[in-house]
């Protein structure tokens, strides 16, 4: 795969207010329209000034389906509605959609052309299900692994990040849906999202995150979601240097930009900024627009230009004058053979040590963890998909081996509470509270040691009568203010007969405590229950867990982290009890491998004790076949980490310094500058856990015979590429490039230049070229405010990862 972000010539230099950004104006892009259609200027003449405010916000849906934004048209003159759905992993609506692996899934098959297939899959389902925007895809880089959204995104590396979005986009917009690169910019965390100032200088911004929004602008995106954050003390929703400075007048952008929800805070700021739609509703571009511009605080012409750049994008995608296609009847079948194809061809071995995997066929398998018998689909908030249908593994390896076993191991959902510990008594397990009524009980819960509880509420109400239950008069699970109540998803907000669960973890003394509980039945009538999770409860799961492994020749342990958006990790660890799990499973059975259905980086105390780990992250509907197909070795696996595993909390990029993360009294500063991801591991000479591009296959790969050539369009790499194990197996090797000796800048150690994703025969022997773009060998240049050239002699690499590194030669650039 080559680098095919396009160089932009610059025209000249203009300092932007807003922030410490300068960038160079560059003509529109040649996907772009060369000005507006005159049918886009005689409906503009022809609207009022509501009926273009109305174009310029969200509101309420007549015929909802779930999706997350709607903008009503203008019915009198032909122009129709909009309707926005999320979109990450599938289109999240309340109807079935094909629910794809995490994007993190599939950035690990260093695939562009699957990319593009993954796209078009929403795009065809977009459109089939009555949607006209998707806000999709994700680009911003992983820069903490403790960011709650990290599986939606693509690559700690700008360049991989960038081949990516670029490639889903086409592949989105090819079926006629609007596709909307998110979050423009450095919306890198959950942790205080909506009020955190990121501060980075100029070449940071550039170098890292801005890459993949511009490979998105290049590749034709209609929308731009302005992201919570601030930026340089502004925030992103109404500062003019990117949203004006860089989007439009550098990179040519002629498509709208969005807020994201609830992300605006003024009228007269955000909308001369170059903010052009406000989502969901219409608090500062609805009434306070109308008076801001009838009392000449806004001009006119402002709301003009937005309401010009939202009817040229509608047009653009034939919504104006009918010639959009026809909305197509859903392919559930072509949706699930992409999604397994992504599962399988992401599937990341990590380590597999001793040949316990691939598994064989008829053998016996002890099956442990939670998501080995209910599958972990997707995360949660707005990457939730309602999927056609997913199968568990425990299903899919039953169907494979002789004889299968299955143990719990680590209870994320609960314990029934034990006779006698209420009084009175109450029978908390299956509690129906009648349609209309309110329930109340008063009693005492008896604790007969002093350990960790965690309490567990499974409810079938919506979320505003959830039950109120309070111990010693503290209510345990209050609402959530703001969206994070409804962001839900994954594994651990539903139990597996579909009731909403909420945990409450406590260290209760020994003796009573007073219980009070009060539900209401609601329109439908409410059904609720009461669980527990003790150290007791826990052990006794391990102990059946650890008597299976014994009987079993293989374990395959299925491992979980539950991330949703709106909430960042704590740690790199895995949750609860599974790292004692680990323990003592590997302990008793060594042929244990270890699948980790994870949103990002996981620390492994354990590793050395397993046979072997893979990586599926959040694999989709397909992801039981998919990884049963892994396991077993009809798949090679052949997917490679895009992100650095550090080996411990002390161990990554923002670690030890909270200016960094998650920030201090309000700021955050990227003072790591250009050396992000493994980048920084390089620089800092930190070993991870595992490096960016690791990733094992079944068989094994031979580098030989570099050579490299700059011609005018690059630098081209050629080296030969020959499996020399006995089975067909898939290698992505990369090409790494060192710093240039003519530029007088901080320069990373390495930085990713190339790669290609290829299958080989055993024996099979393949002379393989990588492109490397300019611009890949050029750095921003703050003085000149653009990019100028890496000449001279530089350093490459060829390797299987960033730390693999099998060649080495020196090429010269420029000239």
């Amino acid at each position: 795969m080559t680098d095919t972000v396009p160089r932009i010539p610059r025209r000249s230099v203009l300092r932007l207010i807003g922030g410490a950004i300068t960038v160079a104006a560059v003509p529109s892009l040649a996907h772009a329209r060369s000005g507006p259609a005159p049918r886009v200027e005689a409906l503009l003449a022809r609207l009022t000034l509501d009926e273009k405010i109305s174009l310029l916000h969200g509101a309420t849906d007549p015929r909802p389906l779930g999706q997350a934004g709607y903008v009503p048209g203008v019915e009198r003159l032909g122009i129709p509605p909009l309707r926005l759905a999320d979109g990450p992993a599938g289109v999240r609506v309340t109807r079935h959609a094909t629910a794809l692996p995490a994007p993190v899934l599939l950035a690990s098959t260093f695939d562009p052309g699957l990319a593009r297939r993954y796209g078009r899959v929403i795009g065809r389902e977009g459109r089939a299900l009555g949607q006209d925007v998707l806000l999709s895809p994700m680009v911003n880089l992983i820069r903490t692994p403790y960011a709650g959204r990290n599986f939606e995104t693509f690559s700690e590396d700008p360049l991989l990040s960038a081949h990516l979005v670029a490639a889903e986009t086409e592949g989105i917009q090819s079926e006629g849906l609007i596709a909307t690169v998110k979050h423009f910019a450095l919306n890198n965390q959950e942790r205080d999202r909506t009020s955190i100032d990121v501060r980075v200088d100029e070449r940071t911004l550039h170098e890292t995150e801005l890459r993949g929004f511009e490979a998105a602008v290049a590749a034709g995106t209609g929308a731009v979601m302005g992201a919570y954050n601030k930026v340089n003390g502004t925030f992103a929703c109404e500062n003019e240097a990117l949203l004006t400075g860089v989007l439009r007048e550098r990179w040519g952008f002629t498509g709208f930009v969005m807020s994201d929800w609830s992300a605006v805070h003024s009228t007269r700021e955000a909308l001369p900024a170059g903010l052009d739609m406000e989502m969901p509703d219409g608090t500062h571009y609805g009434t306070a627009l109308r008076t801001a511009v009838r009392d000449g605080g806004v001009p006119e012409a402002y709301v003009d230009r937005a309401v010009r750049r939202v009817l040229a994008v509608m047009d653009r995608f034939g919504l104006l004058d009918g010639t959009a296609p026809h909305r197509p009847e859903p392919d559930a079948a072509a949706g699930a053979a992409v999604a397994r194809e992504v599962a399988e061809a992401g599937a990341t071995l990590l380590r597999n040590a001793h040949g316990t995997l691939p598994l064989t066929d008829g053998g016996s398998v002890a099956v442990i963890g939670p998501t080995g018998a209910r599958p972990l689909v997707s995360g949660g908030g707005s990457a939730h998909v309602v999927p056609e249908h997913a199968d568990s593994p425990l299903d899919t390896i039953r169907s494979r081996a002789a004889r299968v076993t299955y143990a719990l191991g680590e209870d994320a959902f609960g314990k029934p509470l034990p006779a006698g510990a209420l009084a009175p008594a109450l029978d908390s397990e299956a509690h129906h509270v009648e349609a209309g009524r309110t329930w109340t009980y008063d009693g005492t819960l008896t604790v007969t040691e002093a350990e960790e509880w965690t309490l567990v509420l499974h409810y079938s109400g919506p979320h505003p009568l959830r039950p109120k239950v309070l111990l010693d008069g503290e209510e345990l699970f209050p609402l959530v203010p703001g969206w994070s109540e409804y962001f839900t998803g994954g594994l651990l907000t539903h139990a597996a007969d579909g009731l909403s669960v909420r945990r409450r973890t406590m260290k209760p003394a020994s003796g009573t405590h007073r219980l009070s509980i009060t539900a209401q039945g609601g329109e439908a009538g409410q059904l609720f229950r009461l669980r527990r999770i003790t150290a007791a409860t826990r052990a006794e799961d391990v102990t059946e867990a650890v008597r299976a492994a014994r009987a079993a020749r293989d374990v395959v342990l299925f491992a979980y982290e539950d991330a949703i958006e709106g909430q960042d990790r704590t740690t790199l660890a895995l949750p609860g009890n599974q790292e004692r799990l680990i323990d003592a499973v590997t302990a008793a059975n060594p042929r244990t491998t270890v699948v980790l259905n994870t949103s990002s980086a996981t620390s492994m105390p354990w590793l050395q004790r397993t046979g072997a780990v893979l990586q599926m992250y959040y694999p989709g509907q397909e992801g039981a076949a998919a990884t049963a197909a892994v396991l077993f070795g009809d798949r090679d696996p052949g997917g490679r980490l895009t992100q650095s595993f550090p080996a411990g909390d002390d161990r990554h990029p923002v670690a030890g310094d909270p200016r960094r993360y998650p920030g201090v009294d309000g700021t955050q500063e990227y003072t790591e500058g250009i050396h992000v991801g493994h980048r920084w591991y390089d620089a800092e000479q930190v070993r991870p856990l595992f490096p960016f591009g690791h990733g094992l296959s079944y068989t094994s790969f031979a580098y030989e015979d570099p050579e490299a050539l700059w011609t005018a369009d690059g630098l081209d790499v050629a080296f030969t590429l020959r499996n020399t194990g006995g089975r067909d197996g898939v290698d992505v090797p990369q090409v790494y490039a060192g710093p240039s000796p003519d530029v007088p800048l901080d320069q990373p150690v390495r930085v990713l230049a190339g790669y290609r994703r290829l299958t080989l025969r055993t024996g099979e022997e393949r002379r393989v070229t990588v492109r490397v773009e300019p611009r890949t060998l050029s750095s921003w240049d703050p003085d000149v405010h653009d990019w100028v050239l890496g000449t001279g002699t530089r350093t490459l690499w060829i390797g299987a990862s960033s730390r693999d590194l099998r060649l080495r030669l020196d090429a010269r650039v420029g000239g």
